[in-house]
């Protein structure tokens, strides 16, 4: 009988980029063994024609046979494909979730909000209890999933369409973006974010390609998983004094992804003022962790037992 650690995979279709994480399980510790994404731009597809179309639908389904195969042949026995808020307003959510699954023999769960936000902080927190109030935001394309939870309390979970690529979108007509523009956008987050969940949290944390690409444009760089308000000005000064195309080179951001930093930067920036804390730390770790986590805890039925599972487990 083997004594090697199971091994699991994820792939979360995001507005921005769809995303493949495999990782042995080990109790509660992750470790990856292949990591990667490909920029599909599947929010902004379906934010102009409301649907994904024929062509979109089959480059998804060439990346998600490739990432079956990259799963499988690492040693995945379970495959969790999870459609998020561009699948969730697709037209044509029902014909991509059926050309996946007969391409890949994976089902392609859509997730709700709350599922989104529930997984997040799974993975933010490797499934172990919570000790003191932590408020996880996953910040996407199209809009953030929230999960707050206590210690002894319940996982509560929301989603708010507030997004990098919404609100460029709406907002940003030149690159880099004007600083009317920037405040602009900034008006908008907070109008968007007196909905947001009433919590005081000891612990507000980030996740998510925007979250991370920030830390890049900063002196800090990687090293510090912290943005303090200081540095989210620092990122922005820089991000609205070059095009895109500088900022992608000059640190190594995705190109798309660097166009839609600024509204990342407005983003992060409202919710320390929202949350009235001077800080957010940045964590690697979210959705994709989170579901290879409850797959291997909790097994196939792991959807029935979310809410329970956001909580987290002491075994």
């Amino acid at each position: 009988m083997s004594d090697r650690p199971p091994v699991g995979a994820s792939v979360d279709l995001g507005s921005n980029s769809v995303h493949l994480l495999v990782a042995s399980v080990a109790g509660h510790e992750l470790r990856s063994l292949a990591d990667e994404s490909v920029f599909l731009g599947l929010g902004a597809a379906i934010d102009d024609h409301a649907h994904l179309g024929a062509a979109r639908r089959a480059a998804l389904v060439v990346a998600l046979v490739r990432y079956a195969t990259t799963a499988r042949q690492l040693g995945a026995a379970d495959i969790t494909f999870m459609g998020t808020e561009p699948i969730r307003r697709a037209a044509d959510a029902a014909r991509i979730v059926d050309e996946v699954e007969r391409a890949t023999g994976i089902p392609l769960h859509v997730l709700s909000h709350e599922e989104e936000a529930y997984l997040t902080l799974v993975g933010v927190t490797s499934g172990q209890p919570v000790t003191h109030e932590t408020l996880v935001v996953d910040i996407g394309g199209g809009s953030s999933e929230f999960c707050a939870v206590a210690a002894g309390g319940l996982a509560r979970a929301a989603g708010l369409r507030l997004g990098s690529n919404r609100l460029t979108m709406g907002h940003v007509r030149d690159d880099p973006p004007t600083a009317a523009q920037i405040e602009s956008m900034a008006a908008a987050a907070d109008q968007i974010l007196r909905d947001a969940m009433p919590v005081e949290p000891t612990d507000l944390v980030a996740v998510g390609g925007t979250a991370s690409n920030l830390l890049k444009v900063t002196a800090a760089g990687t090293t510090d998983r912290t943005l303090t308000s200081e540095r989210v000005a620092e990122a922005l000064s820089t991000l609205t004094t070059r095009p895109a195309a500088e900022t992608s080179e000059r640190f190594g951001v995705n190109p798309t992804r660097a166009r839609l930093l600024p509204a990342g930067a407005v983003i992060v920036d409202a919710l320390m003022r929202r949350y009235g804390v001077g800080e957010v730390r940045v964590s690697e770790e979210g959705m994709r962790e989170g579901a290879i986590l409850v797959a291997e805890h909790a097994g196939r039925a792991w959807r029935d037992r979310l809410a329970e599972l956001a909580h987290g487990w002491s075994d």
